[in-house]
């Protein structure tokens, strides 16, 4: 069945996640990579489930932007933002 995976797929996992532990994101990268699907593994260090640290929360937030970026592409927005006063 895994054959049949074709989706850019994006982990992104905090070192000490007991709910969702690394191991099972690292095992499913590896066998994409082995697919040649685009894919890419991210382990943020000392973070649980919650990613904590600002700068760890900053580089996810880019990092989603730019895989959907890549992948989907960017919506234009619809109305403008309001201007600084």
């Amino acid at each position: 069945m895994m054959e049949k995976i074709k989706t850019p797929t994006l982990y992104m996992v905090g070192e000490k996640d007991f709910n969702v532990p690394a191991v099972g994101g690292e095992q499913m990268y590896q066998a994409l990579k082995s697919m040649d699907v685009p894919t890419e593994f991210i382990i943020y260090p000392n973070q649980h489930h919650g990613i904590s640290v600002p700068s760890y929360q900053k580089d996810r937030y880019t990092r989603y932007i730019d895989w959907f970026a890549k992948y989907i592409g960017m919506p234009k927005l619809k109305e403008k933002l309001p201007e600084k006063k």
